[in-house]
């Protein structure tokens, strides 16, 4: 039972290729987390630009004489 805790709880120690890989890992998801925080941001910004452009578009029409 002990040596199932163990492995289950730092299997890392055993093997350094493991942590190594563990590592480059999560620092590759921190990245991609990163980047879809960052475009998700850009998103919304063009959206919002969008739908200010539509409602000016709008409200011009509306004004233009039949």
């Amino acid at each position: 039972m002990a040596k199932a805790l163990i492995g289950h709880l730092n299997s890392d120690l055993r093997d350094p290729r493991l942590a190594v890989e563990n590592a480059r890992l999560r620092n590759r998801v921190a990245e991609l987390e990163s980047l879809v925080l960052r475009l998700s941001e850009e998103n919304d910004k063009l959206m919002a630009a969008r739908a200010a452009d539509i409602l000016t578009a709008d409200k011009a029409q509306e004004m233009q004489p039949a």
